[in-house]
């Protein structure tokens, strides 16, 4: 099938390179010019692992293509994705800017029947926004259709997630538009959810959201922990085994971040305002995600006696594991927090540490985790990478001033710290 992709990033390069993969001819379309050379030569923009490999093997291949022309990318597809970003505005709102600007551009390119597909995390109605563009821009109804296709990925398994999906969910107005999306995806022999388009833009946002509200379900349930002398992980485990509940998300830690839970969430309380209703659950939850790592920061500080002229070693910087990505990372917020409090940071991160440069370009970047520790009076770990799971944690510990360890992932757990001579505190206990 002949397929254009608008927009490059996370979403759009990643299914852009699966359906190459699966032997469809795809035409990848942004407008940054850095970024299209880069492609074109192999090197994907973003750090997912798999996809320089899958990259660099349908370039070969020739079923994937790069272009900075919307029009002609639309006039050669039967099938148009857009996957531009909708990042939250000053009030939460999501910002359509990118995709009004590429529904216009697709309007005036519209010479046969397209399929046109927000991939894009967009609020419910958007899919008649992109097409009152469209028909406004003189394309005749009977030229396109508008589905809605959400993406589930997570960021560090997104080329595994496009290729293993639980479900494929599909909103359009008529069957025949449906049918279109069922035949790219068959391939994968996943399960198809067929719905209307204002149903499947909710089903990303009340997913997501659903889960953020498990998120901080358990790191509120930390807190009473933490208040009581009680382990969250033997609750959360307690919990998880009711197969009502189920044990995932229900890891406490720091918070919840990236680029997805944040603003989805932000979006369903926007969109519900919009439609009349006052999601007062969804800002409990995000008031209890914001209030997280600060409340971890408390008591760093009031366990140390003040973080005033103190060296605080961070090992991890961005919001997960296998990105660079830092988008809502708590590591910002931990060291604003610190910084304010009159504490110098020395960090490492193996990917993610040149994305921190640009917003805190003062602090110390070390080029490995043990220098992290030399000299500190406390120890953060922030983001469980791989790499930091069989330190030679007796090694760091000798290298510090205060041998002070606060782990907000639970990654190391109190008898092996304490075997390391660390002092160790962490989530919920």
């Amino acid at each position: 099938m002949r397929v254009a992709v608008i927009g490059t990033g996370y979403v759009g390069l990643v299914t852009g390179v699966v359906l190459a993969e699966l032997g469809n001819d795809v035409i990848c379309v942004d407008n940054d010019p850095r970024k299209i050379e880069m492609l074109k030569k192999g090197i994907p923009p973003i750090y997912e692992p798999g996809i320089e490999e899958m990259l660099k093997r349908t370039l070969e291949d020739g079923y994937f293509h790069v272009s900075d022309n919307i029009g002609d990318a639309v006039e050669k597809s039967e099938v148009v994705f857009i996957a531009v970003g909708t990042p939250p505005g000053p009030d939460g709102t999501p910002d359509l800017s990118a995709v009004r600007a590429v529904a216009k551009e697709i309007g005036k390119a519209l010479r046969k029947y397209t399929v046109i597909v927000n991939k894009s995390t967009v609020p419910v109605g958007s899919g008649d926004v992109v097409e009152n563009i469209l028909k406004e821009q003189g394309a005749p109804e009977e030229l396109f259709d508008v589905v809605s296709n959400p993406e589930f990925l997570r960021e560090g398994s997104a080329i595994y997630d496009t290729l293993n999906p639980d479900r494929i969910v599909i909103g359009a107005k008529r069957r025949e538009a449906a049918v279109k999306l069922v035949e790219l995806y068959a391939p994968l022999e996943k399960p198809m959810i067929l719905t209307d388009l204002n149903s499947a833009e909710l089903i990303k946002y009340a997913s997501n959201a659903f889960l953020a509200s498990k998120i901080s379900f358990i790191n509120a349930m930390s807190r009473v922990c933490e208040a009581c002398g009680a382990n969250v992980a033997d609750v959360a485990k307690g919990m998880g085994m009711d197969k009502r509940i189920g044990d995932q998300f229900l890891q406490s830690g720091l918070g919840w971040g990236g680029s997805c839970f944040p603003k989805d969430v932000q979006g369903l309380i926007k969109s519900s305002e919009g439609l009349g209703y006052d999601f007062q659950m969804l800002k409990a939850v995000e008031e209890i995600n914001e209030t997280q790592t600060t409340h971890f920061v408390d008591r760093i500080e009031k366990r140390i006696g003040g973080l005033k002229g103190k060296l605080v070693g961070m090992l991890g910087l961005a919001f997960k594991p296998n990105t660079d990505d830092i988008r809502d990372a708590k590591s910002l917020v931990i060291i604003e927090e610190v910084l304010k409090r009159g504490a110098s940071v020395q960090a490492y991160d193996p990917v993610a540490a040149d994305n921190v440069k640009k917003v805190f370009p003062d602090i110390t970047y070390c080029d490995g985790p043990y220098e992290v520790a030399d000299r500190a009076d406390v120890l953060i770990l922030v983001t469980e990478w791989n790499e930091f799971k069989n330190m030679d944690l007796e090694r760091m510990a000798c290298s510090m001033n205060e041998k002070i360890l606060f782990d907000g992932r639970r990654l190391y757990g109190k008898a092996k710290a304490e075997k390391a001579g660390f002092e160790y505190h962490t989530i919920g206990s």
